[in-house]
């Protein structure tokens, strides 16, 4: 190393922070959070978005013993999509057909390119016959769905609501929901939605979640009035069961297989490379035309070349991938020669031991294939794996709903 480069070196700050200014949006629930000491933010749909509070590890594991709060209703932007085209237009959006979703259900659904790409993967809520809204992954879905519906001339309205979700996960959620909902809203079956009214606030409830574990997510109506209003309502129900805020748990969702778009499906990978190329999750033989149909049907016809796998890898612990531990995909190496990427990783406390995805040719995608990784500090060995490391006995309780299907 130079002179010069060890001058650069020696100026490089670990932990730069985010500025916190007007350009950036803020969560219906900004200042409810920001007041348990957020320790570290990230950008997402052009929103501050809580990571963590200081300890990823102890949020983790009081998801898997207790409850958590999350503040989402910047992240999880919606779009709502309504009008005499509504369910025609929604339906070309998804390889998903949702003549199988019925008024009050939600789906697990990617937005796919016409190049087949994922350009989002959205729970997808079925307000009414002709009303959706998209809660979406990081990606500008609100343009793109104005500008397809202007070329297509499709009578819909499209928008952005001032709608702002939050979601109560972990195995005591349960009683933290009867006491504020009531005990019928453990009748809520998995990937559904009812309307409630909470003093005055209006609410639609999804059983659904982003962490593996038991959850309900809380679509607050006119958030933008009562977000801490709501914050501090929860808080309050939530106390006698020791609820706390965390950031979304990327050790628990990278042990329960569950994927993170940009992560490890981009717009440039299709459903059938990521493992989701099931005929319920690209429904090619439905009626009714989407985008990026005839690419999917050739993929399906002709397979892939590569695939994502789950990894076991060696070396040191890792982070816990939300606490800026992995700020560039690994290299993944195959005989000496790179061959794909690693493109979420973690150190597992239930597991003991290092685990993610990986991105690599199908030759080496079968389970117990032997790989080296390139991480920052060393290269290790890894060893491809069941994506799915924890399987919980609930899987219905628990389990993501591309995962069952739903």
């Amino acid at each position: 190393m130079t002179e010069m480069e060890t001058r650069q070196a020696d100026r490089t700050n670990p932990d730069p922070g985010i500025l916190q200014y007007t350009r950036i949006r803020k969560s219906p629930y900004f200042y409810g959070s920001r007041r348990h000491g957020v320790a570290l933010y990230s950008v997402y749909n052009h929103h501050y978005h809580p990571r963590h509070y200081g300890d990823p590890f102890e949020e983790y594991w009081h998801l898997l013993e207790g409850v958590t709060m999350w503040d989402v209703g910047g992240a999880e932007r919606q779009v709502e999509i309504t009008g005499p085209d509504a369910f025609e237009f929604t339906n070309l959006l998804t390889p998903r057909d949702l003549n199988k979703c019925a008024v009050g259900q939600c789906k697990y659904a990617f937005l796919t390119s016409q190049e087949g790409g994922i350009i989002n993967d959205p729970v997808l809520l079925r307000l009414d016959e002709n009303h959706f809204w998209l809660s979406l992954a990081d990606s500008d879905i609100l343009l793109w769905c104005k500008g397809l519906a202007y070329n297509l001339g499709m009578d819909v309205h499209i928008s952005e609501p001032d709608v702002g979700p939050m979601q109560i996960q972990g195995p005591r959620s349960r009683e933290v929901m009867v006491d504020l909902f009531g005990e019928d809203i453990l009748d809520v079956p998995y990937y559904y939605m009812v309307s409630r009214e909470l003093d005055g606030m209006e609410l639609v409830i999804s059983r659904t979640g982003y962490s593996g574990e038991l959850g309900y997510e809380l679509y607050l109506k006119n958030a933008s009035r009562d977000g801490l209003k709501l914050w501090d309502r929860v808080e309050q129900a939530g106390e006698p069961h020791g609820i706390r805020p965390i950031g979304p748990c990327h050790i628990r969702r990278i042990e329960g297989g569950i994927l993170a778009h940009n992560c490890d499906m981009t717009p440039e990978d299709n459903p059938y490379e990521v493992g989701y190329g099931y005929k319920w999750m690209v429904e090619l033989e439905q009626e009714q035309d989407f985008v990026g149909r005839d690419a999917l049907k050739r993929v399906s016809e002709e397979g892939v070349s590569r695939k994502l796998v789950g990894v076991e890898l060696g070396g040191g612990q890792l982070g816990s991938f939300n606490d800026g531990s992995m700020i560039d995909f690994f290299p993944v190496h195959a005989h000496g020669e790179r061959v794909g990427r690693v493109t979420s990783a973690c150190y597992s406390p239930r597991l003991d031991k290092n685990i993610g995805f990986a991105m690599v040719p199908i030759e080496h995608s079968t389970i117990g294939t032997e790989l080296e990784v390139e991480r920052p500090e060393e290269v290790v060995e890894a060893t491809v794996a069941d994506r799915s490391f924890f399987k919980p006995e609930k899987a219905e309780q628990q389990l993501t709903g591309a995962a069952t299907g739903a």
